[in-house]
């Protein structure tokens, strides 16, 4: 399983790099990562302190530092 998330992270990390940001359901839509892996992943990158989340309304809007 800890291969499947790095797996996912570094799709996550891939897909803000080159559209800048997003929210998790644009990711998981648009990726096709499940949403728990989406979710997995964005713990993976902030522990790498390699995310920002902003909340922007009610939503959270995630990108690369």
């Amino acid at each position: 399983m800890l291969n499947s998330i790095g797996d996912a992270a570094g799709t996550v990390w891939k897909y803000l790099d080159q559209n800048k940001s997003a929210s998790v359901t644009k990711i998981t839509n648009e990726t096709g990562i499940n949403k728990n892996d989406v979710q997995r992943s964005i713990g993976w990158l902030l522990k790498e302190d390699k995310l920002v989340i902003e909340v922007v309304g009610r939503n959270e809007i995630l990108s690369l530092k």
